[in-house]
């Protein structure tokens, strides 16, 4: 039996018998972790609010043996908040679908508990921080979150240079299945051609250019939104339940 202690964000909870609930962290350390909390679901609760979706937590799991994700699931025994980024976000339909979309995009991208995912971790702590801080456009925020954490997991868009045969840029075509732009010799069937103002929106959320994101005009930011949501449907294989909710 041991004791292990990680920094993780809520990802989502399930109800469990009467009191307690199933919680699905974002760890720092571990990756994602699932663990039970007894007696949660109680009014007497002592940290049942602190385990809610949104909210940055330092916690305390007890497993039985020496791994925390074994056979078992281990049990959430304390609680600590770090920020508690949900007040800032679920009372605004815009930042709450959002910051759903991004709780689900973290989740699937971290297919295999307990296997770190820092870069992932940190995507998701600084993307609700900004999206509760409401320092950006919601839509820009989640689009930079998911184009961000497609580059950590491997499937980085190109936005300058072919895609495909890597000659420089601008490049007018943009191909899901080939990567990003491609040129008119590497073009492909299912290539579209979105406006230089959408691919350049595009650039700016991946590289944080939040200067020439928050300038776009919003049938720009749209077109842009568009292009991100194929592009991670292509690479997820199916796409995100919440992402049907968020605000075009």
């Amino acid at each position: 039996m041991s004791l292990f202690r990680d920094d993780g964000v809520v990802l989502r909870t399930q109800k469990l018998g009467e009191a307690d609930r199933i919680i699905t962290f974002l760890t720092r350390g571990h990756g994602r972790v699932r663990a039970v909390a007894r007696g949660v679901r109680r009014t007497k609760s002592k940290f049942g609010a602190r385990l809610e979706p949104f909210s940055h937590v330092d916690v305390q799991f007890f497993a039985r043996g020496s791994e925390l994700v074994g056979r078992g699931l281990p049990l959430c025994t304390q609680t600590e908040t770090i920020a508690a980024y949900g007040g800032g976000i679920v009372t605004d339909y815009a930042r709450y679908t959002a910051g759903t979309a991004m709780l689900e995009t973290a989740e699937r991208f971290t297919d295999h508990e307990g296997e770190p995912a820092v870069q992932q971790y940190l995507l998701l702590v600084g993307a609700l921080r900004t999206l509760a801080r409401g320092e950006h456009a919601p839509r820009l925020v989640l689009d930079a979150f998911l184009l961000r954490s497609l580059a950590v997991n491997g499937y980085a868009p190109s936005f300058v240079d072919c895609a495909r045969c890597g000659i420089h840029g601008p490049n007018r075509f943009f191909s899901v299945a080939a990567g990003g732009v491609v040129c008119g010799d590497c073009r492909v069937p299912g290539s579209v051609v979105p406006s230089a103002e959408a691919v350049g929106l595009l650039s700016a959320l991946l590289s944080g250019d939040w200067v020439t994101a928050d300038a776009c005009e919003a049938r720009h930011v749209r077109e842009g939104s568009g292009l991100v949501s194929a592009y991670l449907h292509w690479h997820l294989e199916r796409g995100l339940r919440s992402l049907r909710y968020v605000e075009k």
